[in-house]
This record gives structure tokens, sequence and C-alpha cells, in this order.
């Protein structure tokens, strides 16, 4: 079977969320467009050889609608020949779309794929996602779906987190990536991004808050708890009745998570290179990993993120390694007590986890954080000389994305 080659990856930093943010005034397709340029710049590629495009997005709509993927093909200046698609897996999106280019090129069906994702989540109103069934009254009566930041809050509660764990936890998150800011650990793969007018827009992450402490964050209110306990107009149940419909043993959803010890919102996007190991032989291309497995679980989806811990099992048993095997992981800081939920269920050494902070301090740029993160434990695993890394994200509606990579 053909082996799927990284050859390189890049990213854009991640801006503010907010018409402040440095990323704010550009359109998506063409901070993806930049992403795209920069690969060919950095591998000297063709891209009239690349097979597809795979691009994963979550908002599909408005700017970010009309097959973003294509677009940002078009935008980038590629030939015309090279085609482009868009998919969303919800968070999981820019992940899966490298799952699916590395399944392209194993299958030996393709040569030469981009995988990655973009997300300008300051350019559309995000209003917590409180309707996952879009609308469909016959689903909510098979599953009485809540917002990801209660589905969160219940995880905390069945798992008897406690609010200081989660800040804790967040604080790490700051200070690790706050160290691996100061030490430039992300500077091989992030870009510089510039405005149409040639003005450099951004080049460095902007929303870690150094200097965070467990102390400032104790001030924060719960986000989520008037959204769980929110008596609908119509006199239903609350969200956290919901929970208990599904969960009894629960009693009282405890609303534990904020704006401190959750992912920021942030606009970026990201991408990597994967060649099949004859097309790199052949043309030159020097890889720096291969993609050794990939899988995606569901899970039950009131609960929704706690598919981390099985899509990374399943992605072990199909690379037939274990926990142990695993060098360094990144598991998407969505909330604080999922990376804490996959730790415990997975029996990880938390010292090898999100070593450079993770998306609480860094931002969850939805559709383009897979990609990114895959990128980010490439980029560690060099740094430290080690050989292997697995990425797993929760997602919405309940399921989970992993993959594992090892340098070559």
């Amino acid at each position: 079977m053909p082996e799927a080659w990284i050859i390189d990856g890049t990213r854009t930093p991640r801006g503010k969320g907010k018409e402040t943010g440095g990323l704010h005034t550009i359109h998506p397709q063409e901070l993806l467009a930049q992403v795209l340029q920069s690969l060919v710049a950095r591998t000297g590629i063709d891209p009239a050889d690349v097979d597809d495009v795979v691009i994963g997005n979550s908002e599909n709509s408005g700017d970010h609608g009309s097959c973003i993927g294509r677009m940002a093909v078009l935008a980038a200046g590629w030939p015309d020949v090279t085609p482009g698609v868009t998919l969303n897996r919800f968070c999981g999106s820019g992940q899966q779309a490298v799952n699916f280019a590395a399944m392209g090129v194993m299958s030996g069906q393709q040569d030469l794929v981009v995988g990655g994702g973009v997300e300008s989540m300051s350019r559309w109103v995000r209003q917590g996602r409180l309707d996952f069934s879009a609308g469909n009254e016959a689903l909510l009566e098979l599953h009485p779906l809540v917002p990801q930041g209660v589905s969160a809050d219940l995880i905390a509660t069945l798992e008897k987190f406690s609010r200081s764990d989660l800040d804790d936890f967040a604080v790490r998150s700051q200070d690790r990536a706050a160290q691996a800011q100061k030490n430039g650990h992300f500077d091989r793969s992030i870009i510089p991004v510039h405005a149409a007018d040639g003005s450099l827009a951004l080049d460095r992450d902007e929303h870690p808050r150094a200097g965070t402490t467990v102390e400032s964050l104790a001030a924060l209110p719960p986000s989520f708890e008037r959204q769980g306990r929110r008596v609908p107009e119509d006199g239903g149940s609350t969200f956290d009745e919901k929970c208990a419909t599904v969960y009894p043993e629960v009693g009282e959803v405890q609303h534990l998570h904020h704006a401190g010890n959750s992912s920021g919102i942030v606009d970026g996007a990201g991408a990597l290179l994967l060649a099949s190991d004859e097309y790199a032989r052949a043309h030159g291309l020097r890889p720096r990993a291969r993609i050794v497995a990939t899988a995606a679980a569901g899970a039950e989806p009131v609960i929704m993120l706690t598919a981390p811990g099985p899509a990374a099992a399943r992605c072990l048993a199909k690379a037939k390694m274990s926990v142990a095997d695993i060098d360094l992981w990144e598991i998407n800081e969505a909330f604080a007590a999922i990376p804490l939920k996959a730790i415990r269920d997975l029996d990880i050494d938390p010292d090898r986890v999100n070593v450079n902070g993770g998306a609480i301090a860094l931002g969850h740029p939805i559709g383009a954080t897979g990609a990114m993160l895959i990128g980010t434990v490439l980029d560690e695993l060099e740094r430290q000389d080690k050989s292997t890394g697995l990425v797993v994200m929760c997602t919405g509606g309940g399921m989970g994305t992993a993959t594992i990579i090892e340098r070559i």
C-alpha cells in the first residue's frame, strides 16, 4: 500500500475572533489562499499536479460558502485544473480533511493532495450552536440535543471535575503557550498574513493571555449557566433538564466552564501537503512524516464531547500501537473538561499532552484547528527529536477524529 507522506504544513496566526482582530478584514478564501501559496513557495511543487485540495469548514454559508476549498484554489492563482472540495465534521473538519487526503494517497488513487481547513469566526455570528438538529423536531425526540457548553458542563459534573481542576488546566495551557510563543516553537509553521494592499495584517497568534492566574480566572462567571437553565418560550424542558433525562444520575448540572477555561474564538487557516512515497521520490520532495493511521468515532450526542477517547483508541488499534507508544499528544481544548477526561480515560501522562498549550490559550478556529494541530505536533516532535504523535478532537453531534503521525 502506498504511504502518505507529510511534505510540509503551514498555517496563519490565529487572530482574535472580533472585528478588532488582526484577520477580521481578510476574506476567508484569501486566508486559505495565502496558506496554499506558502505551500508552493516552500516545497516547489507544481500546483497543477495536486489531485485535490480537501478543506474543512464548519460554517458553509455566506463568505464561507460556495465550496470554499475550490474558491481558495482559484484565489491562490493555482491552475484551473486543480480541484477543491469542502467538508464539515464540525470541530474536526480540518483534521478530517487531512485524514481524507491521506486516505486518497494511501488507496493509490491520488499522488499529491492538500488537506486543511479555514474559519473566520469573527465574520459570522456565533450563538453557541443552540440547535444542532437544524430544526428537525423528529431528531430532537430521539436525541434531546443541547449546546456544546452545556455538554461540557455535563461532562465536568459526571466526571466530578471541580472548578479549580478546570482552571488549573487552563492556566497551564496559557503558561505553556506563552513559553512556546516566546521561544519560537510556532515559528516554523506560521506564515505572515497580508492585507489586500500588501501591508502586514498579522504574523503571530494574538489570542494568548500571558500571565493568566487561577485567581484571575476565579473572577469569571460561568458562561453556560443561564443558557442551561433558561426555560423555553414554549414552556418545554430546559437544556439542563434534557441532560437529566438522558443522565438521571447527574442530579443538577454544575456549570463550571467560562471564557477562561474554554477555547477561544479566533480566525485562521492551515493546511498540509501530502504525497505518496513514489511521487515524493520521483519529484525530489523531502518528507517530514508519514500518516500511520486515522480514525473517526461516534459517541452519545447529548453529552456530545466524549468521543476523543474512543477515537484515539480506535486509531491506536488500527496502528497496532498503545498509549505508551505515543511520544506527544494534541488533545483539542474545546473545553477544559475534554482533555482532562481523555487523559483520565486513556491513562496518558499529562506531560506529553499539549506541551505548547492548546485552544484555551491559542484559540480554536473550528474548521482549521485539526490541520493546525497536526502541524504543531510535527514541529514539536522535530524540536524534541521524538518519533510519534497523536492528534484527537471532539466534534459537534457526538463524534471524534484522530490521526497518528510518525517522523521520517
